[in-house]
């Protein structure tokens, strides 16, 4: 059901943006802009349509800017894609984004200064999924059992393979010895429900429409998403401090009898920094005032609100993203100017 809606509102949308570009906005001085999101498995990719959506609706006639979300391999890519001048706007893991601002890991000596934030989005959910028959006690460290295995740990150059890489080498399972497959999390589900891998990494905001079919066609008795425990969430912030508990409540996936307690870290839309304030402040209003529009193309966006947007935010945020805010009466820290 979730994936015929989605396709109905993907639909729409490409119905909209067509209307829009062959109507009175199909000049010259129409501003159209990109937003990079994620493979089409996650949330990344519809809430990313949604946005695009809904400020197209907004902005079209009166403005001339349109908007249009793209599928890619996630946060990294996301960062290149802005960098190359592919993307305008591009949506981030918390941790990566943080990664990218400080220099640090990939970005070691070339700290990406150019980025903005917009808002906060989403808590992105931690969700290692595998067979039954290798979660022996349901913990994350039953991914020790898959030594030898294939277990898809995401693109190759995305977000969740960064924060996949990132919480097993702080509980000290050690990727190297499975064998790793780096497939998007549509990829990685259908392969986990042909048997072609044992687990996947899929980090979300909940349901995961890639988990969600593998629980209904495997079958919830026969496979897991993985629990953390409060020893496995210190030892993970003693390296980056960005993930706090989080539980999928029972009945979020076909059959799932019982609450998973997982961890979660937030997600961010992003900018760089030449983009005009205008457009910015226009979309960063866009958003908030349409909340309940988002709220029905993905449950996670439920856990957006205006004051929440600029909690844990890695790096600046933009001027017109700043405006908005401050014309809501949101103080904005000195670190987020």
């Amino acid at each position: 059901m979730y994936k015929l809606d989605l396709l109905k509102k993907l639909a729409f949308t490409s119905l909209v943006t067509a209307s829009l570009i062959t109507g009175a906005n199909a000049k010259s001085a129409e501003q159209k802009y990109v937003i990079a999101t994620a493979s089409t498995g996650g949330t990344f990719y519809p809430v990313g349509v949604g946005i695009a959506t809904i400020a197209s609706l907004k902005l079209a006639k009166k403005e001339k800017m349109t908007f249009s979300a793209i599928t890619s391999a996630g946060s990294s890519e996301n960062v290149d894609m802005l960098n190359k001048g592919e993307a305008n706007f591009g949506i981030l893991q918390g941790l990566f984004g943080s990664m990218a601002w400080q220099g640090k890991e990939k970005y070691e000596g070339n700290a990406q200064k150019n980025l903005r934030s917009i808002s906060m989005l989403w808590q992105n959910v931690e969700q290692f999924t595998i067979k039954s028959d290798f979660a022996k006690t349901g913990n994350i460290m039953d991914l020790k059992n898959l030594y030898g295995e294939r277990f898809s740990i995401s693109g190759r150059s995305s977000g969740s393979r960064v924060s996949a890489e990132t919480i097993m080498s702080a509980l000290d399972i050690d990727f190297n010895k499975m064998n790793i497959q780096y497939l998007g999390y549509t990829p990685s589900s259908t392969a986990l429900q042909d048997g072609k891998v044992q687990g996947m990494n899929t980090p979300s905001g909940p349901p995961t429409s890639a988990v969600t079919n593998a629980f209904a066609s495997i079958g919830a008795k026969n496979v897991r998403v993985l629990d953390f425990n409060a020893k496995n969430l210190e030892a993970i912030n003693n390296t980056y401090p960005v993930w706090t508990p989080f539980t999928i409540k029972a009945g979020t996936y076909p059959g799932q009898e019982k609450d998973i307690n997982t961890i979660a870290q937030p997600n961010l839309l992003v900018v760089t920094k030449d983009t005009p304030e205008k457009t910015v402040y226009l979309l960063t209003k866009s958003i908030y005032e349409n909340l309940p529009f988002l709220n029905t193309v993905h449950k996670a966006t439920k856990a957006m609100s205006l004051e929440k947007a600029i909690a844990g935010l890695p790096m600046p945020l933009h001027p017109g993203a700043a405006r908005y805010y401050e014309e809501q009466g949101i103080k904005i820290p000195a670190n987020l100017k």
